[in-house]
């Protein structure tokens, strides 16, 4: 069977409800009376009293298991897995090369900077028509200027910023480029630590952290040259668009949020107050916020980049990737984060394959039928116009859907008992009463109702997972990409669960001028399908060259 992730910190729901009658810790038969209704059992009298003796030893355990202190880049020692059986890890023989134009002019309005693509900014960066400190200079006075109607930025790494960028230049003059990256400014999802900055999780309770690590995502970037200016919001411990500053708003509605939990940094890349950012997903915090914010977003393959130095959420369901401007920034991204990392046991060694000029008449594509019909919104419009593009493209598109035999509103218990596990101590100490948002869906909440959650139905939860990953794997082997909505459909959770890649990507706008977009998905290990697929829709619409106009510098 499967190896499950095990929920090595989650204990059963019994034990916690117990009220103890006296100081021994004892347990008493009406504690266990009441706490059984909550899990569905109803036991025999004469096995209360054997019971409160068994379990009073258990909570003694647990309460002997919490003084060991367990540093926060720990993973279980128990993985999961989402390979289904007899898997086959794809091997790729080429590796992404990606072209700098030549022709590229600083443009006389200089905002127009902002919403450069990454092969643009390198043209001009590499030609020396502005060095790295100048533009570097250029995105943290947009962020000065800016931030203050989007609250997308926690940190400000400005001094690291001059450093790296002063470097990138001396680099460049003394005939060292790094890759395409070298020189080019981005900002980070302040989940990742980053030694020397606080890195807060967007909560109350850690808004003075200061890890002294800096994630391997991070260092990645570094050795290629990019220039980290900030550290971007999210969400409190990952969840909306909420922290302890405020709400992220939307560059295109300020009445709206950004959604989450990758707030900040769709935010930011959409507002050009950066030209790329990195954000993580655990439910939709990648392509969530690409999506409300009209930005391209890559969520890869589980254990595809490295997240060590990562709060983790859920060691089964969390993913590091790229937030940008187009497929093509993402890939690049993609191209110098992923890959084995020692510290993160659910890394590997796959390869990545990506052609900015692939033959996309070859793949088998498919789309949800129904869940794209049923959507009678100008978003659903939109996607009926884009299935045309792709059709224009010679491309065949079957109408597929994904399973509905599954208890979906179950498999949440996943995500909040290993967020109970991580968090357990913030629980226990009564700091999550800190947290701004305390409200019934609030992640405070989840993290207290986690405590309730039984091993048993954990374990139950991930079993039924191992048969949802082989369906959606049968599903696979007849398909290259499925089209899917960005909304109104399982495919955010299922994908999630089951480890599969997506790209969220713009495709038109709605009445009041906001972007929608579509989501594309890819089988285990084929970013650089789904990315050709958005950059040959990408080279024949504009959407993802349309920017906000509050931001944009033009009247």
């Amino acid at each position: 069977m499967r190896s499950l992730l095990s929920a090595v910190l989650v204990s059963s729901v019994l034990i916690l409800q117990f009220a103890c009658k006296s100081k021994e810790d004892s347990v008493s038969k009406k504690s266990i009376r009441q706490s059984q209704k909550l899990i569905g059992l109803e036991l025999n009298k004469q096995h209360f009293d054997p019971l409160a003796n068994y379990l009073a030893r258990n909570k003694a355990g647990y309460d002997s298991l919490r003084s060991i202190e367990i540093p926060n880049e720990v993973f279980p020692a128990v993985l999961f897995d989402p390979h289904p059986r007899a898997f086959q890890f794809p091997v790729f023989e080429t590796s992404p090369s990606f072209s700098i134009p030549k022709a590229i002019e600083l443009p006389e309005d200089k905002n127009e900077l902002a919403f450069f693509t990454i092969p643009q900014l390198a043209s001009l960066i590499q030609s020396r028509k502005i060095t790295s400190v100048e533009l570097t200079q250029f995105f943290i006075s947009r962020i000065k200027e800016h931030d203050s109607k989007l609250h997308s930025v926690i940190t400000l790494t400005e001094d690291l910023a001059m450093e790296q960028a002063k470097r990138a230049d001396e680099e460049l003059a003394a005939g060292k480029i790094r890759g395409i990256l070298h020189g080019i400014p981005y900002g980070v999802k302040d989940l990742l630590a980053v030694k020397g900055y606080p890195t807060t999780w967007g909560a109350e309770p850690y808004k003075d952290q200061v890890i002294d690590m800096t994630a391997t995502v991070v260092q990645k970037l570094e050795a290629q040259g990019a220039v980290l200016i900030a550290k971007l919001v999210s969400g409190s411990l990952a969840r909306g668009d909420v922290w302890f500053g405020g709400k992220t708003l939307n560059p295109w509605d300020l009445s709206q949020g950004a959604t989450g939990s990758s707030a900040g940094s769709g935010a930011a890349t959409s507002a050009g107050l950066v030209p790329f950012a990195i954000g993580t997903e655990t439910l939709g915090s990648i392509t969530s916020p690409s999506a409300r914010t009209g930005i391209t977003g890559l969520r890869p393959t589980y254990g595809r980049v490295s997240r060590h130095g990562a709060m983790s959420l859920s060691w089964s369901m969390d993913k590091i990737g790229p937030m940008a401007r187009s497929a093509e920034d993402c890939a690049i991204v993609f191209q110098a984060i992923y890959g084995k990392d020692e510290y993160d046991p659910s890394t590997n060694e796959i390869s990545f394959e990506f052609s900015a000029a692939g033959d996309v008449k070859k793949l088998k594509v498919a789309f949800l039928q129904k869940d794209i019909e049923k959507d009678t919104t100008e978003s659903g419009q939109n996607m009926l116009a884009s299935l045309e593009v792709f059709r224009k493209m010679g491309l065949e598109l079957t109408p597929i859907e994904l399973p509905e035999n599954y208890p979906y509103g179950v498999f949440d218990i996943i995500l909040r008992a290993e967020s109970g596990a991580f968090f357990d101590d913030l629980v226990r100490s009564g700091e999550v009463d800190l947290m701004v948002e305390q409200h019934e869906g609030s992640r405070a909440n989840s993290l207290r109702q986690s405590r309730f959650i039984p091993a048993v139905e954990y374990l139950q939860a991930n079993r039924v997972r191992s048969m949802l990953i082989e369906e959606i794997n049968d599903l696979f082997d007849d398909y290259d990409v499925i089209i899917a909505p960005a909304s109104k459909s399982r495919q955010v959770l299922i994908t999630n669960l089951t480890g599969h890649p997506a790209l969220s990507i713009p495709n038109g706008f709605d009445e009041k001028g906001r972007p929608t977009s579509l989501t594309l998905l890819g089988n285990l290990y084929q970013e650089g399908k789904i990315l050709e697929l958005a950059k040959a829709f990408q080279d024949l619409t504009d959407f993802e060259e349309k920017n906000p106009p509050l931001f944009s510098g033009k009247k």
